[in-house]
């Protein structure tokens, strides 16, 4: 039995630009749920699924190094549209490891999806979220936002969300504000220098950015839209010194105009989430999206390399 409480309880919320029905589907059809289901660079295979109270799900997960990891889901509440709970183990001669429950709940159009997991122990949950966070666990959300936006309209998106615990306010600073940006943005060992940067609607930003081998190229970033503190959009383009667009100079075939998105959420007082969705803007040539799309595990690995330092420097911030 396992005993529920907020100290022994994973919660993880997103909000899904789809309706109810949709996000529902993806979890209860087993052919979409095979599109989006665990961390990148996982796939798995349904062997049985009977979407009941007191029916199983049985699959395999297969991680990225050939190794099979068996899964069995025993659902206790089956509210169509609205609720999901059930246990989840691995096969019959093992107890559950850890309740879930899930809430669907519409928002203006869009669905918010409330996810607890409950674990026996706080210290069963502490290490299963250590390990989430290692294994990229919660990449598995990204790629439904992924799945529901290709679904609905066709769209190709990177998305991935990451909590920090700092208040809003601080977060949204720490992406408009240069010296913080250039301080955690890219992975360790490169740098930024801002030659301008004007962070409002309509300005834009003009940068040299050194690669850990010393390659250096420069960036511009227009800004569409800086609402305080709740978003952040942006476009971004490779240029030459004089500010004329370029190609990648690691992959020619790169989009050459890429869209950023952060949306910036309170999840707990001093605790907010960020959501970043990264797309191809404009006029997209027919090499660049098929590099886009193949590059989604290297962009996961990017941001959180880049998530990581911006977590370690937050707190000489915060003092």
């Amino acid at each position: 039995m396992v005993t529920r409480s907020k100290e022994n309880e994973i919660s993880v919320t997103r909000i899904y630009d789809a309706p109810v029905k949709l996000v529902w589907d993806a979890w209860a059809d087993s052919k979409q749920v095979a599109q989006w289901w665990g961390p990148r660079g996982f796939t798995i295979t349904t062997q049985s699924k009977d979407l009941k109270v007191g029916g199983q799900w049985i699959f395999l997960m297969h991680g990225p190094g050939g190794v099979d990891y068996p899964n069995r889901i025993q659902y206790l509440e089956v509210e169509k549209h609205a609720r999901l709970v059930y246990d989840h183990g691995s096969n019959d001669d093992k107890p559950p490891m850890f309740r879930v429950t899930v809430q669907f709940s519409d928002v203006n159009g869009k669905t918010k999806m409330e996810m607890s997991m409950a674990w026996p122990t706080a210290q069963a949950a502490a290490e299963a979220k250590k390990f989430i966070k290692l294994a990229g666990g919660y990449s598995t959300w990204d790629r439904l936002a992924e799945y529901l936006t290709f679904e609905s309209s066709g769209r190709e998106l990177f998305v991935i969300n990451r909590s920090f615990d700092a208040p809003m306010g601080l977060m949204f600073d720490m992406w408009t504000d240069a010296k913080h940006f250039a301080h955690w943005m890219g992975p360790t060992g490169s740098s930024m220098e801002f030659m301008r940067s004007e962070v409002r609607q309509g300005g834009s930003s003009f940068y040299l950015y050194t690669a850990a081998d010393n390659m250096k190229m420069y960036g511009r970033i227009n800004y569409l839209e800086v609402e305080r503190p709740n978003r952040l959009i942006y476009t971004q383009q490779f240029v030459d010194k004089d500010e004329n667009i370029c190609a990648n100079p690691m992959a020619p075939t790169w989009p050459v105009t890429m869209l950023t998105t952060v949306t910036f959420a309170e999840e707990a007082p001093n605790r907010t989430r960020i959501t970043l969705v990264w797309e191809p803007h404009g006029k997209v040539a027919p090499e660049e999206l098929p590099t886009f799309i193949s590059a989604r595990a290297g962009m996961a690995g990017g941001w959180t390399g880049s998530f990581d330092k911006l977590e370690d420097y937050l707190p000489s911030q915060m003092k």
